[in-house]
């Protein structure tokens, strides 16, 4: 039974893999609509015969990366526990140790090393895959530091995380999944106020905004919207990437606007305006606690569903993966699987409501700059940077897009742009 379950999940896998690969390079159309060509929202007006078909074929690739990478972490999860790994992590630690904490922490060191190589291949051909595109300008060393950092930052996160999970379940069998959530609200928070900080610049080093003639306008147009233009930074990122960004991160007094140093040294000052009116949106209509507010709520929902899910195959299928109780730590990687699933079915809802928030941004960044042209110019830089399609393939959009597509964002600003200049003519 054990082997037959084995090969049905890897078999599953190989089918799904086999669907995206033929729904991604055969069946998706990702040609513009015809009313769209010749448009500045049409990427052969401003990409170039190769990165037209460079753009393509990275995206296919990446797209592809993606919709392999989540699932590959649920069929790993799930061998571990039908081939007694997960048993065996136990049993090493309890052997390591005799204090209960301390076993705790050898299990979790087991169970994230063997995540973590698990899944690095996936992860060395995304970043060999960008070195190629030229996307990345990341050496071997550093990535594989930014990996590791990675690695020991998750493994420090859940050691706080897991022993009071497990406490609780053994406290309380029917409301550990309630009294986890009440926990993670202000521990939520905590990280939140430190990723600026303390986790952001172990990858990075930030600065704020060295340009004083260009710190002179973002401060003038802060001002319109009251808010701490003090709160800008730089990041070096020329020597990881040549891709353009820049975001909103931090709560409280540490909330901080962000640039990459290559939206710096690529853009025009209109074109970085742009942006930071932008970005002045997210403070202004307070997004980011809009998001943490939803993030809780689906977290509560999450968990609920965590524990029904889990008791319900702990009771079918217990003696096949190797669990006699749910609230043995055996059952974690179980926990880890239901909540990657979870997560991965509510990225299509999570990512409409980003998908809006980021329209709003737009239209407030255009009506607060009235430069359509440097709007327009700047999106059409992102996707020459990042490669990015104009027009992904539905499923592409529902599942990874946190952001409207480059064919939405310009078209919108397209319409602004002939709206604008109708009025100039009145």
């Amino acid at each position: 039974m054990v082997r037959k379950m084995g090969v049905y999940a890897v078999l599953a896998y190989v089918i799904y893999g086999l669907f995206f690969y033929w729904y991604l390079f055969y069946f998706a159309d990702t040609s513009l609509p015809f009313e769209y060509q010749g448009t500045k929202a049409d990427p052969a007006t401003f990409l170039n015969g190769r990165e037209l078909m460079l753009s393509e074929e990275y995206s296919k690739v990446r797209n592809l990366l993606f919709f392999l990478a989540t699932p590959f972490e649920w069929l790993f999860y799930f061998l571990i526990l039908l081939f007694g790994l997960s048993k065996a992590f136990k049993r090493w630690a309890e052997t390591s140790s005799k204090y209960k904490v301390l076993q705790t922490a050898i299990y979790l060191i087991w169970l994230s090393f063997f995540a973590f190589i698990a899944t690095l291949p996936l992860s060395y051909i995304s970043y060999s895959l960008s070195k190629t595109y030229n996307i990345s300008t990341q050496s071997f060393a550093s990535w594989m530091k930014d990996e590791l950092i990675d690695f020991w930052i998750n493994y420090g996160t859940w050691l706080v995380i897991v022993p009071v999970l497990y406490w609780l379940m053994k406290k309380s069998a029917k409301r550990w999944w309630l009294y986890a959530w009440l926990l993670s609200i202000p521990f939520t928070l905590f990280m939140m106020f430190l990723q600026p900080i303390v986790i952001d610049p172990l990858y990075n080093d930030f600065y704020p905004l060295k340009n004083k003639e260009l710190e002179t306008k973002i401060l003038a147009l802060a001002e319109k919207a009251d808010i701490p233009a003090e709160h800008v930074f730089e990041v070096n990122m020329a020597d990881k990437t040549n891709s353009l960004n820049a975001y909103v991160t931090g709560i409280g007094s540490n909330a901080r606007i962000v640039l990459w140093d290559t939206t710096l040294n690529r853009l025009s000052d209109d074109q970085i305006l742009f942006i930071m009116a932008h970005e002045i949106c997210h403070y202004v209509e307070k997004h980011i606690y809009i998001g943490i507010a939803l993030y809780l709520t689906l977290s509560l929902i999450g968990l609920y569903l965590t524990y029904r899910i889990m008791n319900w195959i702990t009771l079918r299928w217990g003696k096949e993966l190797k669990i006699a109780d749910v609230r043995d730590i055996r059952s974690l990687p179980l926990f880890f699987m239901i909540l990657s699933m979870l997560m991965f079915a509510a990225s299509p809802a999570t990512n409409l409501i980003s998908r809006y928030e980021e329209t709003r941004a737009d239209r407030y960044a255009i009506n607060m700059t009235e430069n359509p042209e440097a709007a327009i110019t700047s999106f059409q830089e992102l996707t020459r940077s990042g490669l990015t399609q104009v027009n992904p393939p539905l499923l592409v959009k529902i599942f990874r897009y946190s952001h409207p597509t480059m064919l939405e964002r310009i078209s919108m600003l397209e319409e602004y742009e002939i709206k604008h200049r109708s009025k100039q003519q009145e």
